[in-house]
């Protein structure tokens, strides 16, 4: 008999496809989301998820195969859509057998989905709005996340719950769907699960568990933070299509702008192709976050987290996070 039977029923769905025991999804953040932080997830009874981010092939292989020694429950792997190594990495997780593949970063390149899915693994992708959220389900995708502008790193423009009040009541009666951003406490997985989401994801609760690799100055950023402080980046130049990337304001916001200005004076002057431009965008964010996520250095690197930031106050084990989640949830379902 489970501790959290109301939230349990209605996770129930998430949970089966998932293979976990309860439907709540870590957030790939790069950097963060690697072995230790996936495994304890997992062993925890959420689903962790390897955010491959810019790794080679031969990385992931090596993260793959410690997380899987750390574990024995299910995880999944996340991986870029403009990779340029996409299928050699995809190649990868089904040498692995790992059971999910999540796509991110746009729609997904001819053939990648029914590579995924002839090695074996079920298929997530990011739907920001319906009409693209019934496009990947037509495509094969076996589940959508929604993520609103709330989150942490690379957003879209609109909030979750304008979202979840969207595709919730068209698809998840007969598709799933995982609803994430700005997920701080268990109320609210409670109303997106009762609007028919099958569960949730979140990432910036998890960033500073005790788990987390994270730097301690990191963690601590975290701490201090309110949700104003994570703001989201500008777009400097129109012709340069750049995802915004929410994080904590300091001295690496001010120089991403001014590593667009000069990406878009070489996209001008032919120096580099708009494909290239944005791979370079991709890895300016990968060396930044590294900078603030391994080093420690807060102000000059990206310091990427949700506007549910407010609601991290401490250090606390995996385990504890998703237990107190579960207990607002089923809380708030036995108020109803």
């Amino acid at each position: 008999m489970t501790t959290y039977p109301k939230t349990a029923a209605l996770m129930r769905r998430g949970a089966e496809f998932l293979g976990s025991e309860h439907a709540i999804l870590c957030g790939a953040m790069s950097w963060v989301s690697e072995r230790n932080l996936v495994s304890a997830i997992s062993n925890a009874g959420g689903f962790g998820v390897i955010a491959c981010g810019a790794m080679t092939p031969d990385l992931l292989d090596a993260e793959i195969a410690a997380t899987r020694a750390m574990t024995g429950k299910p995880f999944g792997v996340n991986l870029i859509t403009m990779h340029p190594q996409l299928f050699d990495l995809i190649d990868v997780c089904v040498k692995h057998g790992v059971s999910h593949v999540v796509l991110a970063g746009g729609i997904p390149p001819k053939g990648s989905v029914e590579a995924i899915k002839a090695g074996g693994a079920k298929v997530i992708c990011f739907a920001p709005t319906l009409a693209l959220g019934k496009k990947l389900l037509r495509s094969g995708a076996d589940a959508l996340v929604i993520e609103g502008m709330e989150a942490g790193g690379h957003i879209g423009p609109v909030s979750t719950s304008v979202l979840a009040q969207e595709i919730l009541p068209a698809l998840a009666e007969e598709n799933l769907v995982f609803v994430a951003g700005g997920i701080g406490r268990g109320e609210l997985v409670a109303g997106y699960l009762e609007m028919g989401a099958c569960g949730v994801q979140l990432g910036t609760r998890f960033a500073c568990a005790t788990e987390s690799i994270a730097h301690p100055d990191f963690k601590k950023a975290f701490f201090r933070a309110s949700a104003r402080d994570a703001i989201a980046s500008v777009q400097v130049d129109p012709r340069l299509p750049v995802i915004p990337v929410r994080a904590l304001k300091n001295k690496g916001t001010e120089a991403f702008s001014a590593k667009q200005v000069e990406v878009a004076k070489a996209l001008d002057s032919g120096e580099v192709e708009m494909g290239e431009a944005q791979l370079q965008i991709e890895h300016y964010w990968a060396g930044a976050l590294r900078r603030a996520v391994i080093d420690g250095d807060v102000e000059n690197g990206s310091v990427m987290a949700g506007q549910s930031v407010g609601m991290v106050t401490k250090e606390e084990p995996v385990a504890d996070i998703i237990a107190e989640l579960l207990a607002e949830s089923e809380a708030a379902l036995g108020r109803r």
